[in-house]
């Protein structure tokens, strides 16, 4: 895939199908709006190209808002090259870019120095200044400037509406299951293993703790999850803790730390992937260390089974 920063990059080329977004996610919503830039591109031979953005606009539009964002920009790079598109274009979203109308995005950067012939729109999808470029004004512009505006209907699953604003939510109540459905893949963050206070080691339970890279990444909430952990092109599985570990009362801020079933090696400063697959239970604080160690071998029997059924489900 082609990755381009700057317009300068691309050749200009009107027969180009196009599409825009933010697709923070890349959810199967996402997914479908690509799968018909890739296949009207190649239904009627023409180069097709991805227009997204960064960072996420609502975080320069929005004053002080803090967005947590499903992907960062290497994994939405990933995940697009994955899907078969052969052009990408990142804009640097800046408060000034943001003030341009749809109008003049449209003429300034598409029409006059890429080239388009069709505009993929998903569900709703409304383009510049004050979201002022909505399908009927897009379809208005496609008539003036000879292009095609093609919309794509909404992607609906157990009865609603998916959209990164769900799948946010949901990740946030902990409702991990209805994340991977709609992403149509596992819910997954990358980071660092660092060195923590050893706590797990002392317990019989040695864990990994992870920093991710992001502030912005959006995190699932305190408790304790099944995972899927990527260390140097293998996959492990294990368990992970997300929380302030309150039995210890020894720190304030939230600490990621992972434990993998059969695993004793040093891997610290080694770059991991983490599958989020299933919450298991909130966090909470125990009156002693020995009660703990009851509740992770609990933990470790029920987070086994579900790892079991996952490979299983894999393997079918």
């Amino acid at each position: 895939m082609n990755l381009f920063t700057d317009i300068s990059q691309i050749e200009k080329n009107n027969n180009t199908v196009v599409t825009i977004g933010t697709f923070d996610g890349f959810h199967i919503g996402h997914q479908q709006i690509i799968n018909e830039v890739l296949n009207n591109s190649r239904k009627n031979n023409r180069r097709n190209l991805v227009i997204t953005f960064e960072p996420h606009p609502r975080s320069v539009i929005a004053k002080d808002f803090n967005i947590q964002i499903l992907t960062t920009l290497e994994e939405k790079i990933d995940l697009i090259a994955q899907s078969g598109i052969d052009n990408l274009f990142v804009i640097n979203f800046t408060k000034k870019f943001s003030e341009l109308s749809y109008e003049e995005f449209f003429v300034k950067y598409i029409v006059n120095r890429i080239g388009i012939s069709e505009l993929i729109i998903g569900h709703d999808h409304k383009i510049g200044k004050n979201r002022g470029g909505d399908e009927d004004k897009l379809t208005e512009l496609g008539t003036k400037y000879s292009f095609s505006v093609t919309p794509v209907s909404a992607v609906e699953l157990d009865g609603d509406v998916i959209s990164s604003t769900k799948i946010r939510h949901s990740l946030m109540d902990g409702d991990i299951e209805k994340v991977t459905r709609f992403l149509g893949r596992p819910y997954s963050f990358t980071g660092t293993v660092t060195k923590g206070a050893g706590r797990g080691r002392t317990l019989g339970f040695p864990t990994a703790n992870i920093v991710v890279g992001n502030g912005s990444k959006c995190i699932p909430p305190a408790g304790v999850y099944a995972v899927e952990m990527y260390l140097r092109g293998q996959s492990y599985y294990g368990l992970m803790n997300i929380g302030v570990r309150p039995t210890f009362g020894d720190t304030v801020s939230t600490i990621i730390e992972i434990y993998l079933f059969d695993f004793n090696s040093d891997i610290y400063d080694e770059s991991v992937k983490v599958n989020v697959v299933k919450r298991i239970r909130d966090e909470k604080k125990f009156s002693s260390k020995e009660e703990l160690i009851e509740q992770i071998n609990l933990d470790i029997e029920y987070g086994m089974k579900i790892i079991n059924n996952l490979i299983n489900n894999k393997s079918r």
